[in-house]
């Protein structure tokens, strides 16, 4: 009865890796056992007060907004767009979603092409793909360019494929190295010259630690859709509130999303974006220049204790992750050592497997939000450097998980 049941191009897909070791480590809590949540990123700060009592005030509404998102919404975060890239994002270009994570995949399923990712690569870019039946192509990076193509490996990408029909995707701050991309205007003079498109993953940008905004549209405009949302500088990922805004030239496309909305999930709860309005127009400078400053401290921290001969680790560089590479011979895969690591020291991490390196080699991302971000907060002013002192004092569970890692990678 059951065979033949599910689609083929579903068959071998599992559960998001982010998510499952989410799951993990709740079970090994819920059994006693000390564990480190280095594998799961979520923002461990509080939605600002003032976005929290809008969202309060607006819970009484209850009616279906547009489909395509409240046109306030949609108005504020083409202002902030405009504002942010120096480009044009039309209102009638945006179109909020359930998470940036749902707008990726409307774009997977209305696409008809093929996809290039970098790797490595946020854990649920390929399932998309792969779900929409759209084939990855995979570039395999090096952290001597921070984990970034260089224009020429995309160019030799794109000739190698036959279908021109393609998307870029990069997400810089990236998930999971936690570096930024310094070639941005190369790729795009490379994109732009084959005409392919740039989904940019902008989700980590007001988040990056030498607070200089920079998108990829800013040097290939016409081709370049950018998805955000509320998850992480907002700490708001339970919210559900993402966008995806797209350039007039590819209105196609936004034409396409539009209709695979209407047929799915119809609009994103009306309080939430409600709330998201305030946001984008209020003034959170000084909550997001505290936070980050919070998360570069939380980072070299870090990066600066597990460092070694043993594990190699390029700067964080913006988000809430750093992307360690164990010098061993012990382990035939990434996912065998994340295994053995948990089992014997209680840190969880992800291989780098799931982000779309070759199994053997043996790179984990860690994510550094295991502290108690509302406190931190409290204990920290604007115009304050955040010291080692502050990362001990506040961040103790950080603190003892890189010092039990490095313990254990000198065993190697």
């Amino acid at each position: 009865m059951t065979k033949n049941l599910i689609k083929k191009n579903l068959i071998n897909l599992g559960l998001s890796a982010t998510l499952a070791i989410n799951e993990k480590s709740k079970e090994l809590i819920a059994k006693g056992k000390k564990v480190y949540r280095f594998g799961f990123g979520q923002s461990p700060f509080p939605v600002p007060e003032k976005i929290v009592s809008v969202l309060k005030k607006n819970a009484n509404k209850k009616a279906y907004l547009p489909m395509q998102g409240l046109p306030q919404l949609r108005k504020a975060i083409s202002d902030y767009l405009s504002k942010k890239t120096k480009n044009s994002f039309l209102k009638e270009n945006i179109i909020i979603t359930p998470g940036s994570k749902e707008g990726m995949f409307l774009m997977h399923m209305a696409f008809n092409g093929d996809i290039i990712l970098p790797a490595p690569s946020w854990v649920s870019y390929a399932p998309q793909a792969k779900i929409a039946s759209n084939k990855v192509h995979w570039i395999q990076t090096s952290a001597y360019n921070n984990w970034f193509p260089t224009a020429t490996e995309l160019e030799k990408k794109i000739k190698s494929i036959k279908n021109k029909n393609i998307i870029l995707i990069l997400n810089s701050p990236n998930n999971p190295s936690g570096t930024t991309c310094n070639n941005l205007k190369e790729l795009g003079e490379v994109a732009k010259k084959y005409k392919i498109i740039i989904l940019s993953d902008e989700i980590y940008t007001d988040l990056k630690f030498d607070k200089n905004y920079e998108s990829i549209s800013k040097y290939y405009p016409e081709g370049t859709c950018i998805t955000g949302g509320l998850s992480k500088w907002c700490g708001a990922g339970g919210w559900r509130l993402g966008f995806f805004a797209a350039p007039k030239q590819l209105n196609v496309l936004m034409d396409n999303l539009k209709v695979l909305a209407s047929e799915t999930f119809s609009t994103v709860n009306s309080p939430v974006q409600y709330a998201a309005v305030e946001a984008y127009q209020g003034d959170y400078q000084d909550f997001k220049l505290k936070t980050s400053n919070i998360l570069q401290a939380v980072g070299m921290y870090v990066y600066e204790n597990l460092r070694s001969n043993k594990v190699l680790i390029n700067l964080p560089q913006g988000g809430f992750y750093l992307m360690p590479e164990f010098i061993n011979k012990k382990y035939k895969t990434s996912s065998d050592m994340c295994v053995a690591i948990l089992k014997e020291t209680g840190v969880a991490l992800l291989p780098g497997s799931a982000f779309g390196f070759r199994p053997n080699k043996m790179l984990v991302r860690l994510s550094f939000t295991d502290f108690d971000g509302s406190n931190f907060l409290k204990n920290i002013s604007s115009g304050k450097n955040v010291s080692k002192s502050d990362v001990e004092k506040y961040a103790p569970n950080v603190v003892a998980g890189a010092k039990i890692l490095s313990n254990w990678s000198k065993k190697l």
